[in-house]
């Protein structure tokens, strides 16, 4: 009697938690899923029931000469800090993997702070510190606010990739006369590589899908697409807001989606070639 009772109790709780996670993963993705239908409503009122499927507040996102200019901006900041990042990631994770030097632990734990920092208080708290000596904000301030908050994340993945790789192939083409350099470049880069692209991919849709800290950092007159789409839910709630909306999820979903199947083409390919 015991055992079945324990047996009822145990699927009673296996019930309940996939009650729960149903209900969990339904409050998370609901908003998304009418945000997306909502944009192809043919009625100028964001709300259900839609009046008809139409397609024109994609088409008036074109010509909506703001969010083109928000999208740039925030294209060539993700860019730029997803190939700042990865660079400075690389070599800073190479270090603390491959090296001993007097204050590692110290410099590894400053490196990883900012993702541990709620970004909210990270923006407001550097935004005191340049007002406080006077500094104006800049796109080039708002580039390396971007590249301290997503630093950590690649220096993460670096160095767990990096721990994977053993030392004894760089250690054997240093014995063959290779200067450290060129085993990096030969040896332990190309080891590297699905940890660059996922780094880079990872970097990239950080700083594209940024909002907090580019409220705080970006200059006056200067939009990016996240407070773009803020500064017009402040007017309306509109099918063009949701249409936006949709573009953002379609760029920060695809991308990692994309660089996931890249990566399993790579793997695919290095196993038939060895």
């Amino acid at each position: 009697m015991t055992a079945v009772h324990h047996d009822r109790e145990g699927r009673w709780a296996w019930r309940l938690t996939g009650f729960v996670t149903i209900c969990v993963y339904i409050f998370m993705f609901a908003p998304i899923i009418a945000t997306v239908v909502l944009s192809f409503n043919d009625s100028m009122f964001g709300g259900f029931p839609m009046t008809g499927v139409s397609l024109r507040w994609y088409a008036k996102l074109l010509t909506n000469e703001p969010v083109l200019a928000a999208f740039q901006t925030s294209m060539w900041i993700a860019l730029v800090t997803a190939a700042v990042t990865t660079l400075i990631g690389i070599m800073t994770a190479f270090a603390l993997v491959r090296f001993e030097f007097a204050g590692k632990q110290a410099i590894n734990t400053l490196v990883i702070l900012p993702a541990l920092v709620p970004e909210t208080i990270l923006g407001v708290g550097l935004l005191v510190m340049i007002k406080s000596i006077d500094q104006p904000r800049s796109m080039l301030l708002l580039i390396l606010g971007h590249i301290l908050l997503t630093l950590p994340y690649v220096v993460l993945i670096v160095q767990a990739r990096m721990v994977g790789i053993k030392r004894s192939y760089e250690e054997a083409a240093l014995s063959l006369g290779a200067s450290r350099l060129s085993t990096f470049r030969e040896i332990t880069l190309p080891l590297l590589i699905p940890a660059v692209l996922a780094s880079v991919l990872l970097a990239f849709t950080i700083s594209f899908d940024n909002t907090s800290a580019s409220l705080f950092w970006r200059p006056a007159g200067v939009e990016t697409m996240p407070t773009q789409i803020l500064s017009m839910l402040k007017i309306s709630i509109s099918p063009e807001v949701n249409a936006l909306g949709t573009v953002m999820i379609l760029v920060t979903v695809g991308i990692p989606l994309i660089g996931g199947l890249i990566l399993q083409s790579l793997t695919r390919f290095r196993k038939k070639a060895t």
